[in-house]
C-alpha cells in the first residue's frame, strides 16, 4: 500500500475512533463521576505512553524539552486547556449531551481561524469572515429559539482551539507533548486518588468489575487515536488532513442520534445546518487558496 493511502487509512481510523468509539466508551463509564474518570485517564495514559517515550527519538526530544523553561511554561497552559476539554467532553457524554459536543468540534475549525486572527495576526479572507458570521448567527439563533447558549459546544471549541494555539507556539511532537502534559497532571491525580482511596470512594475499587476493567482502558482510548493521527500526519499534507477532521463530529452526531436517541428538534437542526453551511464556505475557501498556492508555485 502506498504511503499516502496508509495516511488516509490512519486518518479515517483515528477520527472514527475519536467520534465513534470514544463517546460509546465514555458512555459505558458514565455512572462514574466525570472528574474521577478524568483522573484515571491521566494515570493510565501515563503508563500507556511511557513505552513509546522510550524510543530513542522521542526520549531525546523529551530530555531536550524538559530543560527548556519556555516550552514547559507553554505546556502548563496547554495542559490546563486539554484537561478542561477532556472533563467537559466526559461530562457531556455521561449527561446525554453528545450532540452538543459534536457541534463544538464542528465549530472548532472556525474558532481556530478566529484565534489565528486575534493572536497570530493571520489575515481573514472574505469567505472566512462570512463563515464566522454564519457560525455566530447559529449561536444567536439557538439563544433566541431555545433560550440557551450552547455553552458545552463553545467551551469544547474554544478550549481545544486555545490548546492548539499554545501547542503551535511550542512546536512539539504529539507523543512527547502529551506525555509532558500528563506528567504535569500526574501529582494532582495521584493525590486525589490517594485521598479518595483512603475514604473508599473510588469506583475502580468497588464490586463492579466491568466498570473497573473499563476504567483501566482510558489510557488506550486516549493514546490509540493519537498514534493513528500521528501516522496520518507524517504521510499526508496537513491541509488534506484537516478535511478528515469532520469525520469525528459527524460520527459523534450519528452515535447520539441513532444509538442513544438524544433529543434533536427542528431548532437544533437549523443551528447545525447553519454551522454546516459555514464549514462548507470555509472548506471551499481553503481548497481555492490551496489551488492558487500550487498554481503560483508552478509558475515560479
Amino acid at each position: 500500500m502506498a504511503e499516502h493511502s496508509k495516511g488516509y487509512l490512519f486518518a479515517i481510523t483515528a477520527f472514527l475512533f475519536w467520534g465513534g468509539i470514544s463517546p460509546i466508551y465514555f458512555k459505558e463509564v458514565g455512572s462514574v463521576d466525570s472528574f474521577e474518570v478524568l483522573l484515571y485517564r491521566i494515570i493510565f495514559s501515563f503508563f500507556t505512553l511511557l513505552p513509546f517515550l522510550l524510543f530513542k527519538k522521542e526520549f531525546k526530544s523529551f530530555m531536550v524539552t524538559i530543560k527548556d523553561f519556555t516550552k514547559i511554561k507553554y505546556l502548563f497552559f496547554s495542559t490546563m486547556f486539554a484537561s478542561i476539554n477532556w472533563l467537559i467532553f466526559i461530562w457531556a457524554v455521561a449527561n446525554e449531551r453528545i450532540i452538543e459536543a459534536s457541534l463544538g468540534y464542528y465549530i472548532n475549525p472556525l474558532v481556530n481561524v478566529l484565534l489565528g486572527f486575534l493572536f497570530l495576526k493571520e489575515r481573514l479572507t472574505r469567505n472566512q469572515n462570512i463563515a464566522i458570521f454564519i457560525a455566530v448567527l447559529a449561536v444567536v439563533y439557538q439563544l433566541i429559539t431555545l433560550g440557551t447558549i450552547p455553552f458545552i459546544s463553545l467551551a469544547l471549541a474554544f478550549t481545544f482551539g486555545f490548546y492548539g494555539l499554545v501547542r503551535k507556539k511550542v512546536n512539539l511532537g504529539s507523543i512527547v507533548g502529551l506525555f509532558i502534559e500528563i506528567l504535569i497532571l500526574m501529582p494532582f491525580a495521584l493525590i486525589y486518588i490517594w485521598y479518595a482511596y483512603d475514604f473508599s470512594n473510588l469506583a475502580i475499587t468497588q464490586d463492579d468489575h466491568y466498570i473497573a476493567w473499563m476504567l483501566t482502558l482510558t489510557g488506550l482510548v486516549t493514546v490509540i487515536p493519537l498514534l493513528l493521527f500521528n501516522g496520518a500526519a507524517t504521510r499526508m499534507k496537513l491541509a488534506t488532513l484537516g478535511f478528515f477532521q469532520y469525520i469525528g463530529p459527524t460520527m459523534a452526531f450519528s452515535v447520539a442520534i441513532f444509538i442513544y436517541d438524544e433529543p434533536f428538534n427542528s431548532n437544533k437542526m437549523v443551528t447545525f445546518v447553519l454551522i454546516w453551511i459555514a464549514l462548507l464556505i470555509f472548506s471551499l475557501d481553503s481548497i481555492v487558496k490551496s489551488y492558487r498556492h500550487k498554481k503560483g508555485l508552478s509558475k515560479a
